[in-house]
């Protein structure tokens, strides 16, 4: 019998790895990253109340887009607008410092732009 794993299965069991070497605190939580098709999300979490406390994603749009066509959240730009939205509302929350969970995706595209827009708006990580 063929085992065939699909990418997410896969990304699923790098991700478990990547967890049990990490843990969000409340004095640093754990920037965690969430990309669809069509959007990312991310959140800052603390592990050990198990609560999500701040989070941003593409879904809430960006500022200044009116209209009724609905822009997609699946481009760098807007991951990098994400990024930067979630290091604010972080800072406004009285964190300075995270630890990053890419999720199990590779550290490209997306990913690194959401990271690098969060560590250009003031998180440390």
């Amino acid at each position: 019998m063929i085992n065939r794993s699909s990418k997410n299965d896969v990304r699923q069991k790098v991700h478990e790895r990547i967890r049990n070497r990490i843990l969000g605190t409340s004095e640093r939580p754990r920037l965690n990253v969430y990309r669809s098709l069509n959007h990312i999300y991310a959140q800052l979490i603390d592990d050990r109340s198990g609560a999500t406390l701040v989070s941003a994603n593409s879904l809430e749009g960006s500022e200044g887009a009116k209209g009724s066509k609905k822009a997609t959240g699946g481009n760098v730009a807007s991951a990098r607008v994400v990024g930067k939205r979630i290091a604010e509302r972080a800072k406004e929350m009285g964190f300075q410092k995270v630890v990053f969970d890419r999720g199990g995706y590779l550290y490209h595209g997306r990913v690194k732009a959401l990271a690098d827009a969060a560590r250009e708006a003031g998180l440390q990580f």
